[in-house]
């Protein structure tokens, strides 16, 4: 059996030593290879254009163009599962900037102390396609921010089946498409069907947004008892 290919990797952050440390460190691993890196976002769109990574490490704050404008032509116009992963990188875990940027289409994030076997997770399970919202504080800033911005309810939720309603609940709460299976009794690749049948009645590109939209929606209600 053949070894899969690494993980094309581009790092983006305005300051030189964070940038070079996290491409050194992600080198470390023998599934991961940084093809390119940028120091604002303007070079990571050109950078993404030229070196197609799969995974993107992505600053938020950054002169010039900031991430969110960088993550959204990035993510801008391409199939889903073509286009880059977007991690976005912050200095706070409650900071707005991010939940634009997972507006925008990043598929995650993570906090510049993070550890490097908690980068190294959060990589693999971006490359493999699932969005990173398992962790507590991802659920906690969407639900903050939702609560401070909210929308009207999305007219396209009514178009929903009741069982597809309960998966985007339950993806909405972080589950993955295996626990959602066992929650609901149900074969993991009905979930998968599932899944994708709600992307495409709300029109959205992945789950993070599903995510979002369920927020805003009303649909699930932040618990102030998430730490």
């Amino acid at each position: 059996m053949s070894a899969r290919p690494a993980v094309r990797i581009v790092v983006v952050d305005d300051q030189e030593v964070v940038r070079a440390g996290f491409a050194a460190l992600l080198d470390t691993q023998p599934d991961f290879t940084v093809v390119g890196t940028a120091a604002d976002g303007g070079e990571a769109v050109l950078r993404c254009r030229e070196q197609h990574p799969d995974v993107v490490l992505m600053d938020v704050r950054m002169p010039t163009m900031d991430g969110i404008e960088a993550t959204r032509r990035i993510r801008a116009g391409a199939d889903a599962d073509a286009a880059p992963r977007i991690l976005m990188l912050t200095t706070f875990d409650l900071d707005e900037h991010v939940y634009d940027a997972l507006v925008a289409g990043a598929g995650g994030f993570l906090i510049k102390d993070v550890t490097a076997e908690r980068l190294f997770d959060a990589v693999r399970v971006v490359a493999a396609g699932e969005a990173l919202l398992a962790p507590s504080v991802t659920r906690r800033l969407i639900g903050e921010f939702t609560r401070l911005r909210p929308r009207p309810p999305a007219p396209e939720l009514a178009e929903l089946t009741p069982r597809e309603t309960d998966v985007l609940r339950l993806v909405a709460e972080g589950l993955s498409n295996a626990e959602i299976a066992a929650r609901l009794v149900v074969g993991e690749e009905t979930v998968k069907t599932h899944v994708s049948r709600v992307l495409r009645r709300l029109g959205l590109r992945d789950r993070v947004q599903a995510v979002v939209v369920a927020y805003e929606s009303g649909l699930v209600v932040p618990r102030s008892d998430v730490r």
